[in-house]
């Protein structure tokens, strides 16, 4: 799956010339199909409207109609060598989108699976992040698809990168947190999952409860005694006289900590598997044992195109109940239009966002007023999160305040206002200059009005050009003579 696209949101008629639909123009909650060719210069007249960087937007039906065209010599569609070759090419990470009113449908099945099964599992790839602002792997502008392109096609298949967030502003998606609901109705006994961006983990699903396939980018282990550390900043490797290459991917997994255990002392490693590298027995053994008793499985954004993982949607109890929410076909497509006895499907194929489907399911699963207010809390938590999390700035770590305000939160002892207070604080500490994060940290102010205060003082003080206003304070340098005066 890919990053939103604007065709999501927006009116955008259909890229088939011939499209013989009751309405050219697809609205938003309307199928479509998304697709991306490498770019051609040729000057021949072509049967599709290709948009800038070779994208375009279809019904689900010109898309089938198109894609036939290039199979059969007879079709009364008429494709240049270079057209076929670009629909064929765009084939490959197309990306699909049911009707809002085919989602609903499915959703109803879903719930219906989730509240009959005994032992229901998740299993997560890069497509439940891509709200979070994280690049997939696979789909029309992912990470394998642009490498794929430019590798086959040079220039004509380059494509600028979306840009991504930085890690420390990573937030839990609607889907992160609908997972960890279910978790607490008891619908979902466990999570497995092909991410590294600790999200799960951060959104609240327990380490005991959640098997990280490929690692997680905000925990450590040593490697002499196996002991873990969750930490709030990315846990890069860091090259060093200390480092040691792996035999298997040839990286360096070490970070430059080291164990704090007094008997051991052991290097500290990032826990990424990288390619070469094999997965940790003990947390492929975990991930087998829950998919083993799993009676329904719930995918969430993977093609599941990797092995070994993807072959653990397929071993549970039978009759298999498999949910898969994707915007790209899967090999296992087949196993969720299975039916039972009476005709009555086993499971549900959705095409779309994990958002998209995970609103719908709960809004079925929860009341109305306490899914009103499940999801009224989401923003108390999204400042939570952000809490959580450590960014570093100039080297200088972000959040002096960090420890005390989960002390207290921790405690019950802290308001939503301080927190709010607090979580604003640090926004404006990260987003400072080096020169004014280190007069504030000296100050050490006791809430955001006293922090802009001193900021307000300090620039005036240093003679930084430009107004002043309280929501960006801190996007503005000081000037290089206020060095000399710190």
């Amino acid at each position: 799956m890919a990053a939103r696209s604007p065709q999501a949101r927006d009116n955008v008629e259909c890229c088939f010339k011939n499209c013989e639909s009751t309405s050219k123009v697809l609205k938003p909650g309307d199928g479509r199909v998304d697709v991306r060719a490498f770019e051609s210069k040729a000057k021949q007249a072509m049967v599709v409207k290709w948009k800038e960087g070779a994208t375009a937007t279809f019904h689900r039906s010109c898309w089938a109609e198109l894609y036939k065209a290039t199979q059969s010599s007879s079709s009364p569609i008429s494709l240049s060598d270079v057209e076929r070759s670009m629909i064929l090419d765009a084939n490959k990470t197309a990306e699909y989108h049911d009707s809002d009113a085919a989602i609903s449908q499915a959703a109803e099945n879903i719930v219906h699976i989730l509240q009959q099964s005994s032992y229901c599992i998740a299993f997560t790839g890069a497509g439940i992040s891509t709200a979070a602002g994280i690049g997939d792997y696979r789909g029309i502008h992912g990470k394998w698809t642009e490498k794929y392109k430019v590798k086959n096609y040079g220039a004509k298949g380059a494509n600028k990168p979306a840009a991504s967030k930085m890690n420390g502003d990573l937030q839990p998606t609607y889907s992160h947190e609908a997972l960890v609901k279910l978790q607490d109705m008891g619908l979902l006994k466990f999570l497995i999952s092909q991410n590294t961006d600790g999200l799960h983990m951060l959104s609240g699903i327990p380490a005991d409860k959640m098997a990280e396939l490929h690692g997680n980018s905000y925990v450590e282990k040593c490697e002499d005694c196996g002991k873990r550390y969750e930490r709030s900043y990315p846990c890069r490797q860091i090259n060093g006289s200390f480092q040691k290459r792996c035999p298997r991917c040839r990286l360096n997994h070490r970070t430059g900590r080291k164990c704090s255990e007094p008997s051991c002392n052991g290097f500290l490693m990032n826990t990424i598997i990288n390619f070469g590298d094999f997965l940790e027995s003990d947390v492929i053994d975990q991930a087998r044992q829950a998919a083993v008793m799993s009676d329904a499985v719930l995918v969430l954004g993977s093609t599941l195109m990797v092995s070994p993982a993807n072959v653990l949607v397929t071993m549970g109890k039978k009759p298999a109940r498999l949910i898969i929410c994707n915007r790209q076909i899967t090999p296992y497509d087949g196993n969720c239009c299975e039916v039972d006895p009476d005709g009555q499907p086993l499971g549900s194929r959705v095409f779309g966002d994990c958002d998209n489907l995970m609103k719908k399911v709960m809004s079925l699963l929860l009341p109305p007023k306490e899914l009103k207010t499940w999801e009224d809390g989401r923003r108390a938590r999204l400042m939570e999160y952000g809490l959580k999390r450590t960014f570093v700035r100039n080297d200088l770590p972000v959040h002096p305040y960090k420890a005390s305000v989960l002390t207290a939160t921790q405690r019950d002892k802290t308001n939503a206002a301080d927190i709010i207070d607090l979580f604003v604080m640090e926004q404006l500490m990260n987003s400072c200059s080096k020169e004014l994060y280190v007069f504030l940290r000296k100050r050490k102010p006791a809430d955001s009005t006293e922090l802009v205060a001193i900021a307000e003082k300090y620039i005036e003080t240093h003679g930084s050009a430009g107004a002043f206003a309280r929501n960006n304070i801190l996007t503005r340098r000081t000037p290089q003579k206020s060095r000399a005066l710190l």
